[in-house]
């Protein structure tokens, strides 16, 4: 019975099963028609339309993805143009088409894609890399390819990667070629590399070959020479041809296409020799695919179909699937409960009532958001690889291919992708580490650039216009050793810094046509910082002089490599320090007198303290103790003292102080020593920092940065702060004084700008160490690829000695002969010996502290002595006395015996001495011994 019911059921769930299947199979149309709007006669248009049908007709043959479906696809030609595309789009909204895929071009897909947005069918396109796409905009659209917003990114950091700074874009005049390169200025922004020029050229047959070659003449002109090529294959390959023929394509330029050459040399190669001549040395994008089984398969199966007549570019892959992307979704949409089922739209009816356009022919695809939903929620593996939208609805996962055109064909010299930027290796095997984009993990194989050389370019030259540079200098009216104009020239100059960059200009592989340009009335030395900004908006291209390389500048400019040092310092008078009558004193300061007296009264008192109770030479009247004490911490000093310590603590306490001692007693004699044998200087100002805490004028060179720095960074107050304009300025002020008008109490300046003054004034001198540190250099404009050169000379220039011999042409010239002389140092100061004061500071505590602990313990241990008043006050004071009779009294020897001992040892040796003549006071010393005995007893 259970049997039976068994079977029962299985057949009702068999039967049911069968009849919800047959519902589902049923429900599904026998076929789906689907658009297809590109190019037939284009490069990507001739790969297209046979990936297409290929890929039509292995859908249609695997029954596993529409199971029975067919798809039917119907293509139309749009020439190109957006006004075919649009009329073709809207024929097939008569035709209950469910999804467009195409069109190539981007100036279709933003015509087109308001008619899917309106009639909500998904349109699909391989082709259309126009980043301004949005679907933001057009909800409609899917991007089945990559955006040229990844591949100029790729083109961005390709010019970083080299060191380039500005590049020439020259593209098509439509949304494709004017959005794209909106997005490579972004990306290079984002580089701190610009777009120097751009040059937009007529889409379709509007250019000419002398229209090109008029465009090609202005830019080789120019000052860059990183091109980028944003065309299309015809336009591209005449204006190569071109360039090829002006003699663009040689040594010095760089070439930088994107993948519409990729897209050609993989369909057409072997191309003319001819063509080929012209693309030499071009570097090249194209959209990487990972190789795979599937791949090599479908291009084995390709070779065949084709003869190898028609190469396979990635254009061709990504429609092909396009066309798995929307059976995909297809299967999908059905499996939900999709109906393919079309209604008017009211709005038509309304714009085609009393006209004979016949719009009422179009209807909406009631189902198409559900459709857009599966195709966006689409993933499965493609001949491109992973198919799967991000969401941005971006492919996930982009990158480039780097190749390198050269003799009859091309090499790949690495991969662009957007996780770790550049790299010799297929960013499939990059997936799986974690990301690096550092500088040294950026990698490409070597080039063999234009001109069939492997040196890497420098990108740009000196424009061929016949502009020369303008370059501001100062003019100085002080220290003209630096920069100063020949008299009666309008622009020559000579000084230091002109011939330093005169000698590493003509080290600079290529010739720079400049001119000076005077900066300045020559009353005053101008304002280095309104020369620096002149640089910086365009004024002057260049400045050369003495220009201190400091913060605020360099925010508005390039510096190059600094070629002399240089820094603050500040320059005041100074006396001569003679020895005089109490030059002994000068070692050390008050306070440090004061506390080493002190801590010699203190070690007296402690090792008497220590030794009272047990050493007899430590004992004896008041008077005597006294003198003792005195005497005995004072000749420590010369380690001469006679008295004897015998307890342990004693001992410790007298060796660390003995140390001490040795340390202060040899730095006393070293800096008397320097005091009394070397000349020293003295000034009232000891560095900046006194300088700044006092509230007397200083003085600074008209025109230094020297101003802004005192008051904005060390707070000075600018009434504080005179200018002065000359070195005869410098000394007069510095002379006067600060208590006298238009004196100062000292001069900060510059150590190059002090060098020249202290080579004829004797009188002053630098004070303190230089407190800032800098360096004078050469300004460019941001990013100005002359200040790298610029610098690269400065350094050979300094390594083969040319730099330290135009130094010596110009500073050398000392008349004034500087004495050996130093500046007063800082004579020796408590804070410098406190360390040792504090060990024997924490030596006697503890020595005090242990012997002080030993009295307490032998009072507690005393027996108690009657008393007659049991008050608190007087056990209190019987306590004192107690704990002060201890201290004083004579230690009660326990080994006294063993004393005796050894002072009897003592006669007899002293019997022996006499016996053999060397004791003559044998019998004083007796008796003398014999009554101390007594008396101890």
């Amino acid at each position: 019975m259970n049997l039976f019911w068994f079977f029962l059921l299985l057949f009702l769930y068999l039967g049911v099963f069968s009849v919800g299947s047959s519902n589902n199979v049923s429900s599904r149309p026998a076929v789906v028609n689907i658009g297809a709007i590109f190019t037939f006669d284009s490069t990507i248009g001739k790969v297209a339309k046979l990936a297409i049908e290929e890929a039509v007709k292995d859908v249609n043959s695997n029954f596993s993805v529409l199971h029975g479906t067919k798809l039917f696809v119907k293509m139309r030609n749009s020439n190109c143009s957006g006004f075919d595309g649009m009329v073709q789009a809207l024929q097939f909204m008569e035709t209950d088409i469910v999804a467009i895929i195409g069109p190539q071009s981007s100036v279709v897909a933003h015509i087109i894609s308001h008619v899917a947005n309106e009639l909500q069918v998904p349109l699909l396109s391989f082709a259309a890399t126009d980043p301004t796409l949005s679907s933001l905009q057009f909800p409609f659209f899917v991007r089945t390819t990559r955006s040229d917003l990844y591949q100029m990114s790729a083109v961005a950091q390709i010019v970083d990667h080299y060191g380039w700074k500005e590049v020439i874009a020259i593209f098509i005049d439509d949304d494709y070629g004017r959005n794209g390169m909106s997005a490579l200025d972004d990306k290079l922004a984002e580089r701190r590399c610009r777009i120097s020029y751009k040059l937009g050229i007529p889409p379709g047959p509007g250019a000419t070959r002398g229209d090109i070659m008029d465009l090609l003449v202005n830019v080789a002109q120019l000052e860059s020479r990183v091109i980028v090529l944003h065309v299309n294959p015809d336009s591209g390959l005449m204006i190569l041809s071109v360039a090829h023929y002006l003699q663009m394509m040689g040594d010095g330029f760089v070439w930088i296409a994107t993948d519409w050459l990729s897209s050609l040399l993989d369909s057409a190669l072997p191309l003319p020799s001819e063509t080929m001549d012209t693309l030499q040395g071009v570097l090249v994008l194209r959209q990487h695919t990972p190789d795979s089984d599937r791949k090599r398969t479908f291009f084995s199966k390709w070779n065949k179909l084709t003869g190898g007549s028609l190469g396979l570019h990635s254009y061709g892959l990504y429609a092909y699937d396009s066309v798995w992307l929307v059976a995909h979704a297809l299967d999908a949409f059905f499996n939900q409960g999709g109906i393919i089922s079309f209604s008017n739209d009211s709005r038509i009816k309304s714009v085609e009532k009393g006209g004979s356009l016949h719009l009422e022919a179009m209807s909406i695809f009631d189902d198409g958001p559900l459709l857009l939903k599966n195709v966006l929620q689409s993933t499965f593996l493609g001949l491109t690889g992973p198919i799967k939208f991000d969401s941005e609805r971006s492919l996930v996962l982009p990158a480039y291919d780097i190749i390198n055109v050269l003799g009859t064909g091309f090499r790949r010299i690495g991969y662009w992708c957007n996780y770790s930027g550049l790299s010799t290796v297929p960013p499939e095997m990059l997936y799986s580490k974690p990301p690096n984009r550092s500088s040294a993990n950026q990698q490409l194989y070597s080039v063999i650039w234009p001109g069939e050389t492997l040196s890497k370019p420098r990108g740009w030259v000196f424009p061929n216009n016949g502009k020369q540079l303008r370059i501001g200098v100062p003019i100085r009216v002080s220290y003209r050793e630096f920069v100063s104009q020949v008299q009666g020239t309008d622009n020559m100059f000579k000084g230091f810094c002109i011939d330093v960059f005169i000698a590493a200009v003509n080290l600079l592989p290529y010739a720079v046509p400049y001119r000076f340009i005077p900066f300045g009335d020559g009353q005053k030395n101008p304002s280095y910082n309104e020369l620096v900004y002149s640089v910086a908006t365009g004024v002057f291209d260049a400045a050369v002089g003495d220009i201190a390389i400091v913060t605020n500048r360099t925010k508005v400019v390039d510096f190059s490599q600094p070629y002399a040092a240089s820094g603050l310092v500040v320059v005041a008078p100074f006396k001569k320090l003679n020895s005089s009558a109490w030059a002994f004193l000068r070692p050390f300061t008050a306070r440090m007198w004061v506390v080493t007296a002190a801590s010699f009264l203190v070690i007296g008192i402690v090792v008497w303290i220590l030794e009272h109770r047990i050493n007899d030479e430590f004992r004896g009247p008041p008077k005597k103790q006294l003198i003792t004490i005195l005497w005995f911490s004072i000749s420590t000093l010369f380690f001469a003292h006679r008295e004897n310590t015998v307890s342990t603590l004693g001992r410790l306490v007298l060796i660390i102080w003995l140390f001490v001692v040795l340390i202060i007693n040899s730095s006393y004699t070293a800096s008397l020593t320097s005091i009394l044998t070397v000349q020293h200087l003295s000034s009232p100002i000891k560095g900046i920092e006194s300088l700044k805490n006092s509230d007397e004028p200083i003085g600074y060179q008209v025109g230094s940065f020297a101003e802004h720095y005192l008051s904005e960074e060390l707070g000075i107050s600018k009434s504080r702060l005179i200018p002065l304009g000359s070195p005869q300025a410098y000394a007069q002020a510095l002379q006067l004084g600060p208590k006298k008008a238009g004196g100062v109490a000292a001069v900060v300046d510059e150590r190059l700008y002090v060098e020249v003054f202290l080579s004829s004034q004797c009188k002053f001198r630098v004070i303190g160490q230089e407190f800032t540190k800098s360096g004078w250099g050469f300004a460019f404009p941001r990013d100005s690829p002359l200040a790298v050169d610029m610098s690269t000379a400065l350094l050979q220039l300094s390594e083969n000695g040319d730099l330290q011999r135009i130094y010596d042409k110009w500073l050398r010239q000392s008349s004034c002969t500087l004495e050996s002389t130093e500046l007063e140092s800082d004579r020796l100061h408590l804070k410098s010996f406190w360390g040792l004061f504090l060990i024997c500071g924490i030596a006697c505590f503890i020595a005090l502290f242990i012997y002080f602990l030993q009295i307490l313990n032998k009072l507690r241990r005393a027996d108690p002595t009657p008393c007659v008043s049991t008050s608190p006050g007087n056990s209190r004071s019987r306590q004192l006395r107690r704990f002060l009779s201890l201290i004083d009294e004579k230690k009660d020897p326990s080994n006294s015996g063993s004393k005796r001992k050894k002072i009897v040892r003592s006669f007899s040796d002293n019997d022996k001495d006499d016996k053999l003549g060397r004791n003559p006071e044998k019998k004083q010393t007796e008796m003398t011994n014999r009554s101390e005995i007594n008396s101890n007893n």
